[in-house]
């Protein structure tokens, strides 16, 4: 029985949604806006600080707001999943309830975040967490309408070998952000091995997404989605190297590259998540004892 089209819309929205929350956590790093509202949750001790708006306190501001609404979202998402669990999969609930406690897990990150200075393995940590439920959410749209054909095996191996290596990627380069690492080597030689693993991490990334996109031509016919989210991740790694080579010939000067080069790495996150949620197993139905007909004679 296919899902309600109200919970495809949500989890649909929430992929948006969080896309954008990692996105607007970039732009708060790199305008150093991390601490422009300096109590939390309230901003100012208000909820929306009119008087002292400026970008960086709209940016620390808008990332909390959203944050809220994903929150909201995700609690309404665990709530019509278990109201109307005789509608969808019986999965959904257990699934839901995993993103809410992820979520919850970011909330309380982003206020140590605060209350911490930026400390660098909470600011990773905040990163890490926020990919790991944008990748989750994603794989739950996904998985709401599965493939009809069915996905082989060895899919599900490459989809996981290179989710991992693209999650990796990304936490180098949080490393090397919260750090500030890459604009110290590049203007005094210092905090390099960050930047260096972070370029080295790239080419298992790049290296495990083209494989997936090649594997990608041999699914049986029918697999059209998996194909296409599998070349589109191919495209996003492709603009992601050539977005990272121009931040570095810009000596990271262009905040709009760097952002953008975060975009691209959630994009990236969302697809490797849809892509490892198309390739999980459909669960089996219940096979059901054949019922004895009665014979009247």
């Amino acid at each position: 029985m296919p899902p309600p089209p109200v919970l495809l819309g949500l989890t649909g929205h929430l992929v948006v949604a969080l896309v954008a929350l990692v996105v607007i956590g970039g732009a708060t790093r790199v305008t150093q806006a991390g601490l422009a509202c300096p109590d939390w949750p309230l901003c100012y001790g208000g909820v929306l600080p009119i008087s002292q708006m400026n970008l960086q306190v709209f940016l620390e501001w808008f990332h909390r707001l959203d944050a809220l609404v994903v929150l909201l979202a995700l609690a309404t998402l665990l709530g019509m999943s278990v109201w109307r669990r005789d509608q969808g999969p019986a999965w959904l609930p257990g699934a839901a309830a995993l993103a809410l406690l992820l979520v919850l897990i970011q909330a309380g990150l982003g206020a140590l975040t605060v209350l911490h200075l930026l400390a660098a393995p909470i600011v990773v940590a905040h990163l890490l967490t926020a990919l790991l439920l944008l990748s989750w959410v994603s794989a739950i749209h996904q998985r709401l309408h599965p493939e009809e054909v069915p996905l082989p095996r060895w899919w599900a191996l490459i989809a996981l070998v290179s989710g991992l290596a693209v999650l990796m990627q990304c936490l180098l380069g949080g490393l090397m952000a919260s750090r500030w690492a890459a604009p110290l080597c590049l203007s005094s030689g210092l905090g390099c091995r960050w930047l260096v693993w972070h370029l080295q991490g790239a080419w298992p990334a790049t290296i495990g997404v083209l494989v997936l996109a090649i594997s990608a031509l041999r699914l049986p016919q029918g697999c059209r989605r998996p194909r296409r989210l599998a070349l589109t991740a191919a495209l996003l790694v492709a603009t992601q190297v050539a977005l990272g080579v121009l931040s570095l010939r810009g000596q990271l000067t262009m905040a709009g590259t760097t952002v953008a080069h975060q975009l691209v790495a959630a994009l990236l996150v969302a697809v490797i998540g849809a892509i490892w949620g198309l390739s999980l197993p459909s669960p089996t139905p219940a096979v059901q004892a054949p019922l004895l007909e009665v014979v009247h004679g």
